[in-house]
């Protein structure tokens, strides 16, 4: 799998007065734009073409941030959303750039960090339709899925008062090349979205749907209000200065997945201005030339 979209649209009327001032996904988290981390996310899982979507009024913002991918060593399009209807919605507002390939889509307020699953099954993804489970204390406040012991989906409901199991589905998720097709055949449901339970209980029905449990060792944030935006902020400010490495830089991650090298990692970052990103950078980059490490697995440090 070599496409991804990172879907950063939606009004944001949780992040309210927050969201006046900037899209959700460039609000900060600790000392980074959020979209950072689910962009790094990809990166990680050797994703290098990469479709943006956000609203008409944000787009601009998010290409001024990040311009066309050429400095990470990765390809950036962008798409329009014109009014938020949906995450299925997404396929069919990038159904050009999907043109029938396997796609990850993930939700732009959303942080992994932590151990090489999502990373693994991306790489080894082929057909069908693969989400991922994650155990929360709260799964009524999100999609879950109840799955047998030998990981066989067994039903799937968007945020049931009666939960089946407490496995909440992360904003993470992976399809083959008919997900666009699917979508086009969906009726908007009584809030009238293209919900992506829908996607999934499709795919459930043809037998093309995996479950991928997250273990321990993977952390999965949801930033969408103000509670946890402070708290994904805490955490990656804790993380990076208990362990001197800091968590989603896609100019650290160009560099140690191999997309860039080490000459056009130095000047991107002599291009900063002078502040304790680009000195971070430029420690790495010292660090790499002394003992090249092996390209990371995961979704942390980096």
């Amino acid at each position: 799998m070599d496409k991804g979209i990172i879907l950063a649209g939606g009004s944001g009327t949780r992040l309210y007065p927050l969201s006046r001032v900037a899209s959700k996904q460039l609000q900060a988290i600790y000392d980074k734009p959020m979209v950072y981390y689910p962009l790094s996310t990809l990166m990680l899982a050797g994703i290098r073409r990469l479709c943006v979507i956000s609203t008409p009024h944000d787009l601009p913002r998010f290409e001024d941030l990040m311009g066309d991918g050429r400095q990470w060593g990765i390809e950036l399009t962008y798409r329009a959303q014109p009014e938020p209807r949906g995450i299925a919605q997404a396929f069919l507002i990038a159904e050009d750039f999907i043109a029938g390939d396997p796609v990850c889509l993930i939700l732009g307020d959303n942080l992994f960090y932590g151990r090489s699953e999502i990373s693994n099954y991306c790489r080894g993804f082929s057909s069908g339709g693969l989400i991922f489970a994650y155990r929360v204390r709260d799964p009524e406040r999100y999609g879950v899925v109840e799955f047998d012991r030998d990981g066989r989906v067994l039903s799937i409901e968007e945020k049931p008062r009666q939960p089946r199991s407490s496995y909440a589905i992360p904003g993470i998720y992976l399809f083959d090349g008919q997900v666009t097709e699917i979508c086009r055949g969906l009726r908007p449901s009584a809030r009238g979205e293209l919900e992506i339970t829908d996607v999934q209980k499709v795919y459930l029905s043809h037998n093309q749907l995996r479950v991928a449990p997250l273990g321990r060792g993977t952390a999965w944030l949801d930033t969408g209000t103000t509670s946890a935006l402070q708290e994904a902020s805490n955490f990656v400010a804790i993380l990076e200065k208990r362990q001197g490495s800091k968590v989603g830089c896609p100019e650290e991650v160009a560099a140690r997945m191999g997309f860039i090298g080490l000459d056009q990692f130095d000047a991107l970052v002599a291009a900063m201005p002078d502040c304790e990103y680009s000195a971070y950078l430029k420690d790495i980059g010292q660090e790499m030339r002394h003992v090249r490490p092996a390209p990371p697995t995961g979704a942390g440090p980096v």
